[in-house]
């Protein structure tokens, strides 16, 4: 059974948020199969952000892992290059989702296909209403997201058909769990 509901502090950027910020090119001969590499990607995810608009790290200096399962974002989230690197970066430093009013197409299917995270579309400019550090619980299932301090609920689009493949895992897992392609 895979996890439907998430709960914890979110992580909230602007509109625009381009695979520069996410995953800088410099880290990119980092090699996602190889475990050690994968966790330093981790430790670099949205470290391209400007200090001066994000004095809080997504990551703390010297760590693997941020404390932010679930970012917001605004509109247009992963824009610029395709790299895959950036939902990989972002999914290793143990981000689960990310909210936006809209997503690149590019990086929402390389989400999709790394099987990395859940981009969810929202109706709302979540980036608006929501801060850093805030607590939500985010429902899959139910297309939910609701503020802890406040109760309020906010909707996004379900995930419909991409759902199962991000919670395979990514691309080729689902392709082998459902027999598309042989399993290793």
């Amino acid at each position: 059974m895979t996890k439907s509901v998430f709960t914890g502090p979110v992580y909230v950027v602007r509109d625009n948020i381009d695979t520069d910020q996410i995953i800088s090119a410099q880290f990119l001969n980092l090699v996602p199969t190889i475990p050690d590499e994968y966790e330093k990607l981790g430790s670099y995810a949205l470290a391209g952000l400007p200090d001066s608009l994000y004095p809080t790290r997504y990551v703390k200096e010297g760590q693997l892992d941020s404390e932010y399962p679930i970012v917001i974002g605004g509109k247009n989230f992963g824009c610029g290059s395709s790299r895959e690197h950036a939902p990989i970066a972002m999914g290793s430093a143990n981000c689960e989702i990310v909210l936006a009013e809209s997503f690149a197409r590019i990086f929402f299917r390389n989400c999709v296909a790394t099987g990395e995270l859940y981009p969810c579309e929202c109706a709302d400019r979540l980036c608006d209403i929501l801060k850093t550090g805030e607590v939500v619980t985010v429902d899959l299932d139910a297309a939910t997201v609701t503020a802890q301090a406040t109760g309020k609920v906010y909707k996004f689009k379900p995930l419909g058909d991409v759902r199962p493949v991000v919670d395979a895992g990514g691309l080729f897992n689902y392709a082998r769990q459902s027999g598309m392609i042989a399993a290793k």
